[in-house]
């Protein structure tokens, strides 16, 4: 299995969990920190920087050769982005938060996909979010990427499904750790509200008022990618708690 950003939050977990499962695991992420942290638990673990295509298909052919081959896919880099009214966001932060969370999807999928297509099976898990088929206010980039994620994984599942290889997307919801965190901080400050306010707003938009544990993402993805999901393919599949509406 390959996995992008998979030495934090929901890649790590993701990663942990198909590695105790028997899998062979090959990580990259661009937190050096985090990689050095973690690597001895993988077969491979990389720094890289998913915008850049070339550096990703460098990692790709190492995981490729290092794994004997490869049968899962998980494009699962992604930025919160900037937490602002969308007058109000710099050109660089929304270029930036497209290029992590769509691009760097593209550039994993497009060194690994001929893989798949010559040993004509595997699975492919795309990372939107519950902001891939809701509006999400002060968040318009990361939100605009993620419908992007939907729009490329229903291509891709056409495309890919003449040669063996599933195509889906999970959609999480508000899931607990630092990047949602930080996100709440910001979203405080920005509305003028206590972080206890804005975390307690955040829950109440789930009908099953709860946030979302890395690990449920994590044994999710184990599915989608086992023989029995064999047949399932360009769905967007939510685990967001019933994420609905933006009170």
């Amino acid at each position: 299995m390959i996995i992008s950003a998979g030495a934090n939050g929901i890649g790590l977990a993701i990663a942990r969990h198909f590695a105790a499962n028997g899998a062979s695991v090959a990580i990259c992420d661009v937190d050096e920190e985090a990689i050095a942290a973690v690597a001895a638990e993988f077969d491979l673990a990389t720094v890289c920087d998913v915008t850049d295509a070339d550096v990703m298909d460098n990692f790709v052919k190492n995981a490729v050769s290092r794994l004997s081959g490869v049968t899962t896919v998980i494009a699962n880099a992604g930025t919160a982005g900037p937490t602002s009214n969308l007058e109000d966001i710099d050109p660089d932060d929304w270029s930036r938060t497209i290029a992590v969370n769509l691009t760097g999807q593209y550039t994993l999928l497009k060194s690994t996909i001929p893989h798949l297509k010559a040993q004509g099976a595997g699975a492919v898990i795309l990372m939107s979010s519950a902001a891939g088929r809701l509006g999400l206010p002060m968040r318009s980039p990361y939100a605009a990427a993620k419908w992007g994620v939907i729009g490329l994984k229903e291509t891709l599942a056409m495309e890919l499904g003449p040669h063996g290889i599933s195509v889906n997307a999970i959609l999480p919801g508000s899931v607990t750790g630092p990047r949602m965190d930080a996100v709440l901080t910001a979203k405080a400050k920005a509305t003028n509200i206590s972080l206890e306010e804005a975390r307690l707003a955040e829950v109440a938009n789930a009908s099953m008022c709860r946030m979302i544990d890395p690990q449920e993402i994590a044994e999710l993805a184990w599915f989608l990618a086992s023989p029995a999901a064999r047949s399932v393919s360009g769905q967007s599949v939510g685990l967001c708690g019933n994420f609905e509406t933006l009170r």
